[in-house]
């Protein structure tokens, strides 16, 4: 069988993608990609998904069809730590989001606010970013971090080789190395090159994702996959539940 890239994140109706599961499975197939449905899961993100028991029935439906069955994981938000064992293991992958960091002070600050707060300067939020980061990657049983370079608005006006100094990569890389955790290639928050060669020179398997909630963006992974090749990654490295496993034990004997 031919090599085909993996789309390990993408939004369906589930949460809130704009397209149902069987339309993103054919918008995956026009454009030559293994698809997979990963709806957000938490009390505080846009998803119907907000229980252990609309957790079985989300992964109910996505049984039906030929797909990868994944979940968008928020870190600060305690329902991934209820969902029991014999639901995790029907999970083919999960991936862990900083949709909110832990600040200094041990209040959260939600990434998508657009100004900083007065006492937060940026190199201050970017410590939270980390630090949450670490704690994610010890806490979590995830297989992918998504969109590592994720931070609020304001800041993403900086100039990624300004905001993300060598250090803070360093600990983001290492963070995901010993916990065994694939760093995203979102191609809707797109990583700066030097931090992705980081990542694949250290050991760090790489993970391809759309984010895709439009049809247009669903399996657009044309990007993930140039920016991966650029820096060394063969196809066959790039994570693939099936080919290389999951931390949910979907795929264990």
């Amino acid at each position: 069988m031919n090599w085909r890239p993996v789309d390990c994140h993408a939004h369906s109706q589930h949460s809130d993608g704009a397209l149902t599961v069987t339309e993103v499975l054919e918008r995956a197939a026009s454009l030559g990609v293994r698809p997979s449905v990963t709806d957000h899961i938490s009390r505080d993100a846009p998803t119907r998904v907000t229980s252990p028991s609309a957790v079985a029935e989300y992964l109910d439906d996505l049984e039906q069809y030929d797909v990868l069955r994944g979940g968008e994981f928020c870190w600060h938000d305690a329902l991934w730590r209820e969902i029991p064992p014999e639901t995790v293991r029907r999970f083919t992958h999960r991936v862990g989001s900083l949709h909110s960091i832990r600040l200094a002070d041990h209040s959260f600050f939600r990434v998508f606010h657009r100004d900083l707060p007065d006492a937060l300067s940026p190199s201050a939020y970017m410590e939270a970013h980390l630090s949450s980061l670490e704690s994610l990657a010890r806490e979590m049983p995830v297989d992918v971090f998504a969109h590592p370079t994720l931070v609020s608005p304001s800041l993403r006006e900086i100039d990624p080789h300004d905001l993300w100094s060598e250090s803070l990569e360093e600990r983001l890389v290492n963070a995901l190395r010993d916990a065994g955790i694939a760093f995203e290639i979102s191609n809707r928050y797109r990583p700066h090159e030097r931090l992705v060669r980081r990542a694949a020179d250290a050991g760090v398997r790489l993970s391809l994702g759309s984010d895709g909630h439009s049809r247009q963006q669903v399996a657009d992974v044309a990007f993930p996959l140039a920016l991966a090749r650029s820096v060394g990654a063969r196809d066959e490295d790039l994570y693939d539940p099936i080919r290389h496993g999951s931390r949910t034990g979907a795929f264990d004997a």
